[in-house]
């Protein structure tokens, strides 16, 4: 009896692979992160064909639902899932039930019965990705949680600086503005570290957040450290996220005079990126913003390759990626 309850277990089919998602670089180890920035240089070589839509994941279904306005993210994501043949929906908090009172929650068990494949998902607060993974058979892609993260802007990120520079280790980045509020400053500091980049965060005081330096980063408030660095990263004040009544900087004209990107000082090719939108004038003078040494272009390209290589690699290849805990926002 004993042999033969061994063989029936051995006889018992194999446990279907656990279920995947990408809710925060945290997620990833560096092979990960090599794994996927390989994929999409092989996808943005296929796109140099002239039938530029490959039959990967025909017969999947990718559903696009943000809660925050969005044009390069939500294009990108949409793009990328019909390039690889997938079945596409996009759904926007305006005009949805979300209107009608809905929650979150809801909302994802509703989807959730169409049998979606991946579930894309912009959400204004922490935790959101989490509890639609736990509430539906989906793979989830954070496409930005409130202030929290938004990992394929970092992979992007990456993979622009890869092909620009060739290396990332070694590198050294400046990050320059409104940290505090930025869900792009911590997946990218996570990233360039993860990778062997230096990083180095310059602002004012108030939009430096306190204890950041344990992601394993610098900081500084002096502008004249940019000089210093390979790349110089520029954010947006993002004022839609600030406190009512708070006052970061004592005005937009000073925060320009003093923490603005300008040609003066920059030295001679330095590489400047920013993840957009742009506030040309504020944090970025409109010629650093055009100048050849300019990335922002190519990042809005490598949106779409890598984009492509994370629907392709959560559905198809890659290791299990244990979620980070966070907190949860949203009910």
């Amino acid at each position: 009896m004993g042999d033969l309850h061994v063989m029936r277990d051995d006889l018992r089919p194999p446990a279907p692979p656990p279920k995947r998602h990408l809710i925060s670089i945290g997620d990833l180890s560096r092979e990960d992160v090599e794994r996927l920035l390989a994929t999409a240089r092989t996808f943005e070589r296929s796109l140099e064909r002239e039938m530029k839509k490959l039959p990967t994941l025909r017969g999947r279904l990718v559903i696009n639902v943000f809660y925050e306005s969005s044009t390069r993210t939500s294009s990108s994501f949409e793009l990328a899932a019909k390039r690889l043949s997938a079945d596409t929906m996009s759904i926007k908090a305006s005009g949805s039930a979300v209107d009608k009172g809905e929650s979150l929650k809801d909302t994802a068990i509703t989807l959730g019965a169409y049998d979606p494949d991946v579930i894309v998902l912009r959400h204004p607060h922490i935790g959101a990705p989490q509890l639609v993974a736990r509430v539906t058979e989906a793979r989830i892609v954070n496409a930005g949680d409130g202030k929290h993260q938004h990992p394929t802007q970092a992979l992007l990120d990456l993979y622009t600086i890869q092909e620009q520079l060739g290396r990332i280790e070694g590198l050294h980045v400046a990050i320059v503005g409104d940290v505090l509020h930025s869900r792009v400053a911590r997946s990218n500091i996570q990233a360039l570290v993860l990778l062997g980049a230096r990083v180095t965060l310059v602002g004012p005081p108030p939009l430096i957040p306190r204890g950041i330096e344990a992601m394993g980063c610098e900081t500084t408030t002096d502008i004249d450290a940019i000089g210093a660095a390979d790349i110089v990263y520029v954010l947006r004040m993002q004022q839609e996220r600030m406190q009512e009544g708070a006052n970061y900087v004592p005005s937009l004209r000073e925060y320009t005079a003093r923490w603005g990107v300008t040609p003066e000082r920059l030295r001679p090719g330095q590489k400047v990126m920013h993840p957009g939108p742009m506030n040309r004038g504020v944090e970025i003078d409109p010629l650093v913003a055009d100048a050849a040494d300019a990335l922002i272009e190519t990042q809005v390209r490598a949106g779409l390759v890598v984009r492509m290589a994370v629907l392709y690699d959560l559905l198809t290849t890659g290791p299990k990626a244990v979620t980070a805990e966070v907190p949860v926002e949203v009910a």
